[in-house]
């Protein structure tokens, strides 16, 4: 059902001032940049701003899945609770969030536009190669 980590989402109330601090800290700027979103490519994977979000809550981590519908099903009859619905965000991209058991919230994306960049040819080789 996992097909691996895709999004990390931080709360940035003062949006302008958070992105300014990413883009230096990264050495890039965003690929989508919006009032209400900013998106930066990282290695592939999404570092998101979200100035609604709620700092107190901190980062939101969303795991990829092919069919949001159905990971939410599953992981709700293995105990979990929801956590709102299912929401479209744009682009086909649709985001959920539930509640396990012991209180931890686990976002899922469903991202048809989601492709990892291949590696450097270095990586997996072994040492000193």
């Amino acid at each position: 059902m996992f097909l691996g980590l895709r999004t990390v989402m931080y709360p940035a109330p003062n949006l302008a001032a958070e992105k300014a601090w990413w883009e230096s800290a990264l050495g890039i700027e965003p690929y989508f940049d919006e009032p209400f979103y900013v998106g930066f490519n990282v290695g592939g994977y999404e570092l998101a701003l979200d100035p609604h979000a709620d700092p107190a809550e901190g980062p939101m981590t969303y795991w990829g899945v092919p069919d949001v519908d159905k990971a939410v099903t599953m992981l709700i009859q293995a105990g979990a609770t929801a956590r709102g619905t299912v929401q479209e965000v744009g682009g086909s991209i649709r985001v959920a969030s539930v509640v396990s058991p012991s209180g931890s919230v686990i976002g899922l994306i469903e991202n048809p536009h989601f492709a990892l960049p291949d590696p450097p040819p270095h990586v997996g080789e072994g040492p000193g190669r």
